[in-house]
C-alpha cells in the first residue's frame, strides 16, 4: 500500500498542478492584490512518525495574524483578508499543498497535521496510530468537521472547546482511517471531497 500510495500521489499532484497550474496562478495574484505580504503561508505541522515540516497553504490572513490571536480560526475572525474569507469556504488556499505531496511531507489524503502545541494533547495510544502514516490534503474527519470555525465561534473558549471537544472526535476518526487505508478508500475520500466542496 505504501509504495503504490505513494506513486499515485505523485502523479495525482504532478498532474493536479499541470492542469490547474492558471487557477493557482490567478489565486497567487488574488492573494497578493488583496493585503500586504507572501503569497504563501508557511507553519510547521507535525508529519510522520512526528518529525515535523512546513505546510503549504496560500495566505488568507495578515501577516500579523500570529500575534494577534489563537491558532484555530473562529467564526468570521477578522484577521482573515477578504479574499482570505473566499479561498478558506471553497478550501482553494489547500491547493498549494500539492507542493507537499510532491516534496513528501504529505499524502492527498491522510489525517490532516496539526501544529505542534495541539498535538502534545493527543493521547498516547491515538498519536502512534495517527502519526503512523503522512498526514493529507484531505480525510475524514475535515470533511466531518467543515464548519469547525461556526462551532468555534459559539464557544465561550473556542480554544479549549478545540482542544477538549473537537480535537478527541477528529483523532477518533483520523485513528479509524490510518487502520484500514487502502488505495481504493483513498480514492472514494478524494471523490467525496470534490462533492462536499462543489455542494458549498
Amino acid at each position: 500500500m505504501t509504495m503504490a500510495k505513494r506513486l499515485f500521489d505523485l502523479l495525482a499532484a504532478s498532474v493536479a498542478l499541470l492542469l490547474l497550474s492558471p487557477a493557482l496562478l490567478l489565486v497567487a495574484l488574488v492573494v497578493k492584490l488583496d493585503s500586504p505580504g507572501p503569497v504563501f503561508f508557511r507553519q510547521q505541522r507535525v508529519g510522520r512518525h512526528a518529525v515535523p515540516f512546513h505546510i503549504h497553504k496560500f495566505r488568507t490572513m495578515r501577516v500579523d495574524a500570529p500575534a494577534l490571536g489563537p491558532a484555530v480560526t473562529v467564526g468570521r475572525d477578522p484577521r482573515i483578508t477578504r479574499s482570505g474569507h473566499w479561498l478558506r469556504h471553497y478550501r482553494l488556499d489547500e491547493l498549494a499543498q500539492f507542493i507537499d505531496v510532491l516534496q513528501g511531507t504529505m499524502s492527498l489524503v491522510g489525517p490532516r497535521p496539526e501544529v505542534p502545541r495541539y498535538v502534545a494533547h493527543y493521547p498516547a495510544e491515538l498519536a502512534a496510530v495517527v502519526l503512523s502514516v503522512r498526514p493529507g490534503i484531505t480525510d475524514p474527519a475535515s470533511l466531518a468537521h467543515i464548519d469547525e470555525a461556526s462551532e468555534l465561534a459559539a464557544a465561550a473558549d473556542p480554544e479549549q472547546h478545540y482542544i477538549q471537544q473537537i480535537l478527541p472526535r477528529k483523532l477518533r476518526l483520523q485513528a479509524a482511517y490510518a487502520r484500514r487505508a487502502t488505495l481504493g478508500s483513498d480514492l472514494a475520500l478524494m471523490l467525496r471531497t470534490v462533492r462536499v466542496l462543489l455542494s458549498r
